[in-house]
């Protein structure tokens, strides 16, 4: 193990993956109002932002393992900010008078227009469970010295997302959908995403190794704190 290292070479990178892990975040945010269920499978259900969100979640353990857990924190926060930012314009664009002759105010209402209930929702899961994700991914590399990649990307995620999944479906939809759904979502969310992160793992290894190499940086974060 080497002490914290910082990039010798431009993080040319950064900003690509910053830009992407915070646009699947606000994506995510808005698909995430609708359940769905999977063609063939009707007793798995999860929140529409499932097709997109735990990509989030690899690009956090990029970020943490290549650039280092306080550049992943600085960019959480981004993402954070930016969420908010998204919710609050379209309560304010919903708010507008429609023009004259545009019939659809009820149906962009209903969709954007978020309680909220679910804009709190998805800001404290978000919030707690990325940087619970990137906090023990940090505190692994350092456990295990660098070695055990997919455990650390694995056990970390299942936090994180353990975390987001039951914060997020109780806080936005507990009391508004029935207990049984509530439960079931949040149950196939974490089931999920989880099994995204594994699926996706050799991907993952993939481009933690190209990166590194491109980025001259593997930093091991001897401290760090929660937010």
């Amino acid at each position: 193990m080497t002490p914290v290292q910082a990039p010798t070479a431009p993080r040319r990178w950064l900003a690509p993956i910053a830009t992407v892990f915070c646009t699947v975040l606000v994506i995510s945010n808005i698909a995430a109002i609708k359940p769905v269920a999977l063609p063939g499978l009707p007793f798995v259900l999860m929140d529409g932002g499932n097709v997109l969100f735990p990509i989030s979640y690899i690009f956090g353990d990029i970020l943490v393992e290549v650039y280092g857990y306080a550049q992943a924190r600085r960019i959480i926060w981004l993402g954070f900010v930016l969420n908010l930012f998204a919710a609050a314009t379209f309560v304010l664009v919903a708010s507008l008078p429609a023009a004259p002759g545009w019939e659809l105010q009820a149906a962009f209402t209903a969709i954007l227009r978020q309680t909220p209930r679910v804009v709190l929702g998805s800001m404290a899961a978000f919030w707690c469970g990325s940087f619970l994700n990137a906090w023990i991914m940090a505190k692994m590399k350092v456990w295990m010295q660098g070695r055990h990649l997919w455990m650390r990307t694995i056990g970390s995620t299942i936090a994180g997302e353990g975390v987001d999944s039951l914060l997020f479906t109780a806080i936005a939809f507990g009391g508004v959908w029935p207990l049984g759904l509530v439960a079931r979502v949040s149950f196939w969310n974490f089931v999920l995403k989880t099994g995204y992160e594994v699926v996706a793992t050799p991907l993952t290894y993939f481009l933690i190794g190209r990166l590194k190499q491109a980025e001259q940086s593997d930093p091991y974060d001897v401290q760090t704190t929660l937010p």
